[in-house]
């Protein structure tokens, strides 16, 4: 019992040119997610960034300047790195349980 052949609801070529479409759609949504992400990381550091103001310091007071802000990132780089180590040491955690546990199988 063969069934007759039947012709396809789409064509191949109508295929390719949605599948196109579509894929430029989601080009064109990624590119305008990508644009707010980046104009609101502006916003958002001009926010909590002061200006700074180097105008009319002398020069002793220009390095305490420098001292200060390379104190500060100093801070933040620490805390990022502690953050990145628990974060990697907490993956690694969850995985080690979940390889552990009788129910993940």
């Amino acid at each position: 019992s063969s069934c007759p052949q039947r012709k396809p609801k789409i064509t191949a070529s109508r295929k390719l040119l949605l599948k196109s479409l579509m894929l430029a759609k989601a080009k064109e949504c990624w590119e305008q997610e990508h644009e707010e992400r980046e104009a609101e990381k502006v916003r958002y550091l001009a926010e909590r960034i002061p200006t700074l103001q180097t105008r009319g310091l002398s020069l002793s007071a220009l390095q305490d300047l420098c001292r200060e802000l390379h104190a500060k990132v100093e801070v933040v780089d620490e805390e990022r790195y502690d953050i990145e180590a628990m974060s990697g040491m907490e993956g690694r955690k969850k995985m080690f349980d979940a390889a552990k546990s009788p129910t993940s199988q």
